[in-house]
């Protein structure tokens, strides 16, 4: 009996001092290592990414994390155990593994969805998902990267791990630098970086406290959560007109000076016209002669010329700046337009494509000054019906200079000193135009903004641009010469062989389906009538309709908005499948050399296929239209933020103001509203509908109140008060007022 007891006692003290042991591990592991068990895996994972081809005792593993209990121990085990279930370890044998990262290796694009990053494969296999564990190399969005694969268990998507950045989406980041007592930062509210950039005190580079800058990552180490930069250069204190357009500029790594050298190669071209190559021309001087363009225009890059011809008749020429006779393949003004691709329009400036000698004065088709132009030359009957047309290269004096504003009266008034050649010209647009959309082009008004800046940059004012039958006359001419030449060179002309031959054509595809139904319930409860229909020439007609019926009406611009959020994007291709939207079979960009490369490289094309000379390489010049792609939709984007930020600038004066609006786009964290008059867009935060707690109905684009079931959708018209203004994050917030 007495031993018994003694053995129930010993057996409890043992059973307590384990118990002990094991607090007492537990508290040294949060005290000494402090690491907590996800650390602990991190650090795990760390161990064998370093050792990725050895067979690892767990004692190995234990003692790199400087483990030396029994409870740390098991605790290892257990967690070795977990991570081979997972897939990323396999176990050799018992207390013996290996990491299974590295048999099958892929290249692709790292991504961020809303709760998990994936990365998309080069050779479009499946999803790679990646857990944060698993991204040491800290790849962002964008970044394009080697995956290694975990083995892939059953019914489960696959998994793998980034062993290496191979190239970053970007190299700098535009944000602005905080200077604080201890430290310094950089914020930047680039949202594939959910971090701010630490700056040491010798990395400044003599930036202060509330300065725009660009900064590069020096360095970011596995498991560091936040990576070191250091200054490039410093753009100037927030808030300056200058320093902020600089900054949208750099945050798409889009210039904002032109190069000097490029600058003295355009100042050594001559400004005369050698005879020979006039004597090459078909000369246009004596044949009436003008341009219109908007009022603050510097480039003129398209002229018309008009003059009556027997029977009824009119020739009409499209005279294009004949940029190709100036900027040659592969020099240096080349090289530069090519990077550029496109010039830039912010809000207060144009940031060229070409040097300015060029672009404002030696291809520009100024008045009173003889000019080389690439032109399309018309024949038109008063049906507006072309009977028979030429291209070439010309020679041109443009007679008259008009605005749009000024070509409008003279349309408006049918008056003015040249009012029998611009009516004559709108009378033919007219006729184009309603052809046009007989034959399912879909009939899009984009609404611009316009501002009135002070002295200092800052808007005073803001409202919608006018656009008028004057800026159709110019359209509907530019069209029709653009059409020509395609058709021209990519159906007409063939290689001996039968084929055609390389060229490059502005595309766009047919909708998307599963939009094109939303937007079709969207403009139902609107009323109106919308035809489900797959056939692309049912389709427009459709869209035609609803947007005509819609015209003078409060949804007008919303239901424009949401047919084009429908449309596929234009872009350049050297593969022919039509333009969707202008109903052309064939269609391309020749009719603005000075700010766009894709016709400088038309017209290349084209002088090349009327001397007789055979195909250029397609995969080359593919890779040129897919590069103007981009940089196009590059520059949109900046085009837009400066845009956004005046918005705001012009906001942050009239805080308090009470504005009516109409609600534009619906999201789970509020809805958006466009104001009626100056057209700036501002969120109502959800969190100040204080009214109920609202669901978002995204089927719906709706905020429905759960206890009243009152609803915001889009279309509806609030008024709103101005509260606040984000300068960084280019948003206005807005609060309702019932």
């Amino acid at each position: 009996s007495n031993m018994k007891k003694k053995s129930t006692k010993s057996t409890t003290i043992t059973g307590r001092r384990k118990a002990t042991a094991r607090k007492s591990g537990t508290k040294r592991l949060a005290r000494n290592k402090r690491l907590s068990g996800h650390k602990v895996v991190d650090s795990i994972i760390d161990y064998f990414t370093r050792h990725p081809r050895e067979v690892v005792n767990y004692k190995a593993v234990a003692a790199s994390l400087g483990f030396t209990t029994m409870s740390e121990k098991q605790f290892v085990v257990r967690t070795l155990e977990s991570l081979v279930e997972q897939g990323m370890l396999t176990q050799v044998e018992i207390g013996r593994y290996r990491y299974q990262v590295g048999a099958e290796m892929l290249e692709g694009v790292f991504e961020s969805r809303r709760n998990y990053c994936v990365v998309v494969p080069d050779d479009e296999s499946a999803e790679v998902v990646i857990s944060d564990r698993n991204n040491p190399e800290h790849a962002l969005a964008g970044d394009r990267v080697r995956v290694a694969l975990f083995p892939l268990k059953a019914r489960r998507t696959r998994t793998g791990q980034v062993v290496e950045v191979l190239q970053r989406r970007r190299s700098t980041y535009v944000g602005r630098v905080v200077v604080t007592k201890g430290f310094a930062y950089l914020h930047t509210e680039d949202r594939a970086l959910d971090s701010r950039i630490l700056l040491p005190r010798e990395a400044l580079a003599g930036a202060k406290n509330n300065d725009k800058a660009i900064v590069r990552i020096a360095h970011w180490g596995a498991r560091e959560p936040e990576p070191t930069g250091e200054v490039v250069e410093v753009l100037g204190a927030a808030g300056d007109n200058n320093t902020e357009m600089h900054a949208i500029l750099a945050e798409y790594d889009l210039p904002y000076s032109y190069p000097e050298e490029a600058e003295e190669a355009a100042r050594q071209i001559p400004s005369g016209i050698p005879s020979e190559e006039m004597a090459k021309r078909e000369d246009f001087r004596d044949v009436f002669t003008l341009t219109i363009d908007p009022a603050d225009a510097k480039d003129f890059d398209d002229a018309l010329s008009w003059r009556k011809l027997e029977g009824g008749l009119v020739e009409v020429g499209v005279h294009i700046a004949d940029v190709s006779y100036y900027v040659t393949p592969g020099s240096v003004i080349d090289k530069e337009a090519y990077e550029r691709a496109t010039s830039i329009y912010l809000v207060d400036r144009t940031i060229p494509m070409l040097p300015e000698r060029l672009c404002n004065d030696l291809c520009s088709l100024r008045p009173n000054e003889a000019r080389l132009a690439f032109s399309c030359v018309f024949v038109l009957n008063e049906a507006a019906e072309v009977q028979s047309y030429r291209i070439g290269r010309t020679i041109i004096e443009s007679n008259r200079r008009y605005a749009y504003e000024e070509a409008q009266q003279v349309i408006d008034t049918k008056e003015g000193d040249d009012a029998e050649v611009i009516l004559s010209l709108h009378s033919l647009a007219q006729l184009l135009r309603k052809r046009r959309f007989a034959q399912g082009a879909i009939n899009f008004s984009s609404q611009e903004v316009q501002f009135v800046l002070d002295a200092e940059g800052r808007p005073v004012d803001v409202s919608a641009r006018p656009h008028g039958t004057a800026n159709e006359l110019i359209e509907e001419f530019m069209l029709l010469a653009n059409r020509t030449v395609a058709t021209e060179f990519g159906k007409k002309q063939r290689n001996s062989n039968g084929d055609a031959k390389t060229f490059i054509y502005r595309i766009h595809d047919l909708p998307d389906g599963d939009k094109l139904n939303q937007m079709g319930a969207f403009i139902r409860r609107f009323g109106y009538q919308f035809k489900n229909a797959t056939e692309a020439s049912a389709i427009s007609k459709n869209l035609n309709a609803v947007i005509e019926a819609s015209l003078d009406k409060p949804e007008a611009t919303l239901i424009q908005t949401m047919a084009v959020r429908t449309m596929a994007r234009a872009e350049y291709s050297t593969e022919n499948i039509g333009h969707y939207g202008l109903a052309f079979e064939y269609y391309t960009h020749f009719t603005s050399p000075i700010r766009r490369y894709p016709d400088l490289l038309v017209h290349r094309l084209v002088a090349r296929y009327m001397a007789g000379e055979g195909s250029v390489p397609q995969a080359e010049y593919e890779a040129y239209a897919q590069h103007c792609s981009d940089q196009e939709q590059v520059a949109a984007k900046a085009e837009r933020d400066s845009v956004r930020y005046k918005q705001v600038e012009y906001m942050s004066t009239r805080l308090g103001k009470v504005f009516d609006g109409v609600i534009s786009n619906v999201a789970e964290w509020g809805f958006y509203v466009e104001l009626t008059h100056s057209h700036c867009e501002g969120l109502v935060p959800m969190r100040l509908l204080n009214d109920d707690f609202y669901d978002y109905d995204e089927k719906n684009l709706a905020l429905v109140g759960r206890r009243y079931r009152r609803k915001f959708t889009l279309g509806d018209t609030v008024r709103v008060r101005a509260i606040h203004s984000d300068f960084e994050r280019r948003q206005i917030d807005f609060e309702l007022v019932d």
